[in-house]
């Protein structure tokens, strides 16, 4: 089998790139693990470690209330040594899981389904870049390499869900399901994109010889093996950790109920810091409607394309989940490039990249001006975070917005490059 001497270098540059940051740096993953654009309360990897503490000493993780995120982590961490002593172990390992990642995206892009699906066939399907250079895009993002030095365990449910989209997209949905469901376990959100996952499974079946069973038997024998592996891994966390219910109590009831308003770069905890209590269980069940009521329209609207289905919800989980990280934001920028095509259609670009990168920049300095200079308060950094959601929501519906005039340009030959107006 030849050697892609392309992505030789460029999974060799990234490598080297994360190992050199933390040679000439060696303060660097500490700072960043501190971050809370970086670590929140159920990927925080100095949580994970006050876990892995408890754990070494056949002590309960949860025991502390400290710790928040699945109990195979911890056996897993446990073969590593200690990162405060050596820390480059931890870091080859997170480096590693980077490429692993991004070898997953190159099966993506190199399917096809991005362009080309069952249903859809995108005019401009000659625009695009090849798997290597979507690779880059995601090995070289900021916001990934951030991720990767800080240690963020959110790196695992991202490899949970690029495995299953690249299992899906080569029609492979046993293992679709199984890798969602890993993702699942390590955290609630992956779950909502079942219903697009299995679609795109069904229509990668059908794309080959043998046609699938009808969708309601398809869908009911995948939701058996995606219930199946959430079962084998909760079955496996029990032997960990013995006591069921409070490794539930402290990982998805943790998630569901929120109940830690730290600070980060998502809209959960100053509204609920401001909350009176007799109102929370009411907003609780409101934020989280609306965080699951996005599945069902995008997959009605744009049933055609699956895997964008997938991409528009991932952006939308970066912008309204409890605890939201740039790590969210970098998957999501990660499957962004898939959709080279669509940029000539997108229209607000430029606003979108502004806010974007201002709320980067000037993050940190309202976080400081609040937390250590004490010149600000909470609505320093709240209003930050704002515009960074700004930016997000705007990049996300000018996607949607592109690929809505693509489907409809293709539906309407006649029109393309036309403008068109809803009176």
């Amino acid at each position: 089998m030849p050697i892609d001497r392309r992505k030789t270098a460029v999974f060799a540059g990234a490598l080297t790139l994360r190992l050199l940051l933390l040679v000439l740096f060696p303060s660097l993953p500490d700072l960043l693990t501190g971050r809370v654009e970086v670590s929140t309360p159920v990927n925080s990897f100095k949580r994970l470690q006050e876990g892995l503490f408890l754990y070494t000493r056949n002590v309960s993780p949860y025991d502390g209330g400290v710790f928040h995120q699945a109990p195979l982590l911890l056996p897993i961490f446990a073969l590593l040594p200690n990162a405060k002593d050596l820390p480059l172990p931890t870091a080859v390992f997170y480096s590693l899981i980077d490429l692993i990642n991004a070898n997953a995206l190159i099966t993506i892009s190199e399917s096809g389904q991005a362009i080309a699906g069952r249903f859809f066939s995108a005019l401009r399907k000659d625009i695009k870049w090849d798997g290597v250079s979507v690779a880059a895009w995601f090995l070289f993002n900021p916001f990934t390499i951030a991720t990767c030095l800080g240690r963020s365990t959110g790196v695992f449910t991202t490899t949970g869900i690029l495995y299953a989209l690249s299992n899906a997209v080569t029609g492979n949905s046993f293992n679709a399901m199984l890798s969602l469901g890993f993702a699942s376990y390590l955290s609630i959100y992956p779950a909502l994109l079942f219903i697009p996952l299995v679609l795109l499974c069904r229509d990668r079946r059908a794309q080959g010889a043998k046609q699938p069973a009808g969708i309601a038997v398809f869908a009911l024998q995948h939701f058996a093996l995606f219930s199946f592996s959430i079962a084998g891994l909760l079955g496996m966390s029990y032997l960990i950790v013995g006591d069921f219910s409070q490794f539930i109590s402290a990982t998805y009831g943790f998630q569901l109920l929120v109940p830690d308003l730290t600070p980060n770069v998502g809209l959960w905890w100053y509204f609920f810091i401001e909350m009176f209590d007799s109102f929370r269980e009411f907003f609780l069940g409101v934020f989280w409607l609306h965080l699951a009521a996005y599945v069902g329209g995008l997959t009605v609207r744009i049933r055609r394309q699956p895997l964008f289905v997938i991409t528009a919800l991932l952006g939308i989980f970066a912008i309204f989940k409890p605890y939201p990280s740039i790590s969210d934001a970098s998957l999501y920028f990660s499957l962004l490039p898939l959709y080279r095509h669509l940029f000539p259609l997108m229209r607000y670009t430029f606003f979108a990249v502004s806010a974007i990168l201002y709320a980067t920049l000037l993050g940190p300095a309202f976080y400081h001006l609040w937390i250590y200079a004490g010149s600000g308060n909470a609505n320093f950094f709240y209003a930050i975070t704002l515009v960074w959601s700004l930016g997000l929501s705007i990049l996300l519906s000018d996607t949607i917005f592109a690929v809505l005039r693509d489907e409809w340009e293709q539906d309407n030959p006649e029109m393309r490059g036309k403008e068109a107006r809803q009176v």
